[in-house]
């Protein structure tokens, strides 16, 4: 039966002026092609297309990219104690913002709690500018510039938009400005900020773990 088949393949390739083989190729390119382009849109870990992320992997490998750190860089980084403020600040700052968060949004629901909601932010913005002080040491430090290191750049552009949001609430506070709605409001709108500015540097801080790693 398999020598039949073989004579039938054969015959219809010598009528059609090409090879199975050929073919067969064609195929297997076509395949390849389509793959890629889900792998490139949709990737998923799944064992079919393990072959299309091993080639895609070697590629991401192959290509030059631009390293966050040189290794002295990354030497100062690590020696430096400026790293740890930076690691011990932070955090602090999302946690003060996750319970000012829930008093503001209680005083704006319910028009209760206006002082605790007030002392709430003034604190965030209290740690937000000790983040910014300490934060522009550390570049100095290891990147030698004070602000806008190529490799934090469009983190510190944002960091000055959430840092100029803060202090219009500190103004609109000390100075009176609007009522107590919209000076909380500017304070949500600052915290909208923040959480962006927070996400811009966990991915940079994901990619100088995995720029480590390799």
């Amino acid at each position: 039966m398999r020598m039949e088949l073989e004579s039938r393949n054969r015959s219809f390739s010598a009528q059609h002026g090409k090879t199975y083989a050929d073919d067969g190729s064609i195929g297997h390119l076509m395949s390849r092609i389509a793959n890629g382009l889900i792998d490139t849109i949709a990737p998923v870990p799944w064992t079919a297309h393990a072959g299309c992320h091993h080639r895609r992997a070697k590629r991401s490998h192959d290509a030059p990219r631009e390293r966050l750190y040189t290794p002295e860089q990354r030497r100062k980084r690590d020696e430096t104690p400026w790293t740890f403020v930076q690691g011990v600040l932070a955090p602090l700052q999302f946690l003060v913002f996750m319970i000012s968060t829930i008093l503001v949004v209680r005083f704006l629901a319910t028009g209760e709690g206006y002082v605790l909601a007030t002392a709430s932010v003034i604190a965030k913005t209290a740690i937000l500018y000790t983040i910014m002080v300490t934060g522009s040491v550390w570049e100095k430090v290891v990147f030698d510039k004070w602000l806008f290191a190529p490799a934090f750049f469009w983190e510190d552009v944002f960091s000055m938009v959430v840092l100029a949001l803060h202090t219009v609430y500190l103004a609109a506070v000390l100075f009176n400005l609007g009522t107590a709605e919209q000076q909380l409001m500017i304070a949500l709108a600052a915290y909208v900020t923040y959480v962006i500015n927070a996400g811009q540097f966990l991915l940079k801080l994901r990619a100088a773990r995995l720029e480590g790693a390799s």
